[in-house]
């Protein structure tokens, strides 16, 4: 299926290792990528140890072409009908990126940027072509999983969000979805199950080493297979309406995250790249874990790419948000 913006220049503001594989992901799709970046040699070095796994696995040498990475204010102008921002959850820092791409970007490119919290309306505001603008996020490794959310409102031009549609579910390797109410969906679910296990946690119900193995060895099996709905379905629909009749007013409603987790943010906690997070790590240990999950990444690629979501069954009502 040709797309309207298939193999088109894109230009992408994005730092760490999400920057670097959201690069290879489009790489891979036959586009030529100007990253712009705070720190040259990290993103060199990311895109790198990419194209060094995906060589390992092909069994053939391939090296990154059609990128070019720059500092985040080098440019001058820029051609690009794609712009892609991937920013911390700051409105400002997100205002100011926009802004950025608006200066090098043609009036009709699309514009997207990263948002879990923040709604896309409050990102439009100031901008010069509040249509264009898109919500886009991104799961990491960009380059092995299927997921990105699309995010919309009323002020977004439809036909935009259709042809970036298009192009991830035909050429970005992709499962896309759309969210049309200004938020997304991902950061709601995932944070009402961790709020959920800070509550079991912080009131004795298990350790954090009983939440992981409760998710890995039981929701982390289908998933990736089936999600929610229908793992329902598959499992039956009308048992799991009986226990959440009584479950449901027992799950957490706290409003505030707990102490035990505010101790770690407060001591500028990042998991494994200061070994201040939830468990505690040896030298090399982050270096390891790292490695597992990228080899883990491809591995579980392949196995949703045998068994797709696109299945038997269509859902039996509109349940659209």
């Amino acid at each position: 299926m040709e797309t309207k913006y298939k193999g088109s220049p894109i230009l992408l503001i994005a730092n760490g290792r999400l920057g670097s594989s959201v690069t290879v992901c489009l790489l891979q799709a036959g586009h030529a990528v100007t990253l712009m970046t705070e720190d040259k040699e990290e993103a060199v070095d990311g895109v790198n140890s990419h194209f060094a796994r995906l060589s390992e696995l092909n069994g053939k040498s391939l090296t990154p072409d059609m990128l070019e990475i720059e500092g985040f204010f080098d440019r001058k102008a820029a051609g690009h009908m794609i712009g892609i921002a991937i920013t911390g959850e700051n409105v400002n820092e997100k205002k100011a990126r926009i802004q950025q791409l608006e200066k090098l970007l043609f009036p009709g490119s699309i514009i997207a940027v990263n948002t879990e919290s923040i709604p896309l309306s409050l990102l439009q505001d100031g901008c010069e072509h509040p249509e264009r603008l898109i919500g886009l996020n991104w799961a990491e490794p960009a380059h092995t999983t299927f997921f990105l959310e699309i995010i919309t409102n009323a002020a977004t031009r439809q036909k935009l969000v259709d042809d970036l549609y298009d192009l991830a579910k035909e050429h970005w390797n992709k499962d896309p979805y759309c969210v049309s109410k200004d938020v997304g969906i991902r950061a709601k679910m995932l944070s009402g199950m961790i709020r959920e296990a800070f509550f079991l946690v912080q009131n004795g119900y298990a350790t954090i080493e009983d939440i992981d193995r409760a998710c890995r060895n039981d929701a982390g099996y289908y998933l990736p297979f089936a999600g929610n709905f229908r793992y329902m379905d598959l499992m039956g629909t009308y048992a799991y309406g009986l226990v959440m009749k009584d479950l449901n007013r027992e799950l957490s409603k706290e409003a505030h995250i707990p102490r035990f987790f505010e101790e770690i943010t407060d001591q500028g906690g990042l998991g494994m790249q200061n070994n201040k997070g939830f468990y505690n790590y040896e030298p090399g240990d982050a270096q390891r874990w790292n490695e597992l999950f990228s080899l883990f990444s491809y591995q579980i690629q392949k196995i949703i790419e045998k068994n797709p979501f696109n299945g038997i069954q269509k859902p039996t009502g509109n349940y659209q948000v």
